[in-house]
């Protein structure tokens, strides 16, 4: 049965998003190598197409991602759940549209790139929470041996806080005390203290060109990053 004002065609394909969601996050024994991996992947894709993004690739290298979040804990519970949400909506609209430039070009068409729950809105978030995970990741390997704390802290201030609400950032404040610790966090990636720099490294540069690109599609069309 469909949601009150929703169309059965509409329910069908974000329980299909949903369902590559999971579909992506099984049988992932280390999922920091295979998300490093995915992009590198992407990105090589990306090249090979003369510098487009397809959607459908990026949506299932995106839900990938979301295994990450998890690793962090309740902490990051926020922010895993929007982040997925986001990835169901483009996974969803794969089928409609084939790059992420085609959802640009028809959100600004109609003057709803900003409009909650549109498509070029959610990539926005996507790309934010991509982001989140890079920028933890570099603050985790300029601070050797330092708390997650500090890392997830900064990070968080860097890319997301500026567009949360107070009530949203203090929330998150709250909940950094309850990430898990620097060696906690490796066993969970399955990881040894040598390869999670590796992979981490490896997810940085293969995911920058991915965000670089993000930025450039709204920058492109006059679009400011501020929201």
């Amino acid at each position: 049965m469909a949601f009150r004002g929703q169309r059965p065609a509409q329910s069908e394909e974000m329980c299909d998003a949903a369902a590559a969601v999971v579909a992506a996050r099984q049988g992932m024994e280390q999922p920091l190598t295979a998300v490093a991996e995915a992009f590198e992947e992407l990105a090589r894709g990306m090249e090979a197409d003369g510098g487009e993004l397809r959607l459908a690739p990026f949506g299932d290298t995106c839900a990938l991602v979301s295994v990450l979040f998890s690793s962090l804990g309740i902490a990051f519970k926020f922010a895993e759940s929007e982040y997925v949400t986001k990835v169901n909506d483009l996974i969803g609209a794969s089928k409609e549209y084939a790059t992420l430039n085609d959802i640009l070009d028809k959100d600004v068409e109609n003057d709803s790139v900003k409009k909650q729950g549109s498509h070029s809105r959610n990539l926005r978030r996507v790309r934010l929470g991509l982001g989140l995970i890079k920028a933890l990741f570099e603050q985790f390997l300029a601070t050797e041996g330092g708390s997650l704390y500090d890392a997830a802290t900064t990070a968080y201030g860097q890319v997301c806080a500026p567009f949360h609400s107070w009530a949203i950032r203090k929330a998150v404040g709250a909940g950094m005390y309850t990430l898990p610790s620097r060696e906690q966090l490796i066993m969970r990636l399955n990881e040894t203290d040598c390869s999670v720099q590796k992979e981490m490294r490896r997810y940085i540069d293969a995911s920058s060109p991915i965000i670089e690109y993000i930025d450039n599609l709204f920058l492109s069309r006059n679009i400011v990053l501020d929201w």
